[in-house]
């Protein structure tokens, strides 16, 4: 335990903070995952909308990778099931709250013994925010595209 609290305080102080962000929004995004989807479909974004892959500035770039990571780090010490559509769900509502663009995608494959699997992850720009470790063993099935008001006029753009 006491290395576990040392790691993190090793961690920069602004991803320190992301964490307990992204610790209570997987928290929600488990209890959103609890109902029926087509109740919190409407909330994921347009349907079979994929927004751009380009028009991050290094803002929005630094903010995305402080993001997965703390993502990645709270989903191992939930308290309960915090996996890809958890993870991305609790992703996206964090890049919202930043009016940063993603798309969440699901998508199914069947496993050796011929059984179903599904998965979900979640893009922004050209950055994959959650889920990259097997999304490419994946049909995609579901798309939702998440467009935020825009930032501000005058912002500069880069291509990630």
């Amino acid at each position: 335990m006491l290395r576990k609290i040392k790691a993190y305080r090793s961690l920069p102080r602004e991803i320190r903070g992301l964490v307990w962000e992204a610790y209570v929004h997987l928290g929600w995004a488990r209890i959103l995952k609890a109902m029926p989807f087509a109740k919190i479909a409407p909330g994921l974004g347009t349907p079979m909308y994929e927004t751009p892959m380009t028009g991050l500035n290094r803002s929005d770039v630094t903010t995305i990778r402080n993001i997965s990571k703390a993502i990645l780090i709270a989903s191992r010490y939930t308290l309960w099931e915090s996996r890809c559509l958890v993870m991305a769900i609790a992703a996206m509502k964090m890049l919202e709250r930043r009016k940063v663009e993603t798309t969440l995608y699901m998508g199914t494959a069947r496993n050796k013994q011929g059984q179903m699997m599904a998965h979900a992850w979640l893009r922004s720009g050209k950055l994959i925010v959650t889920g990259a470790d097997t999304m490419d063993q994946y049909t995609v099935v579901g798309v939702f595209g998440k467009r935020c008001p825009e930032k501000g006029a005058g912002e500069i753009v880069y291509d990630t």
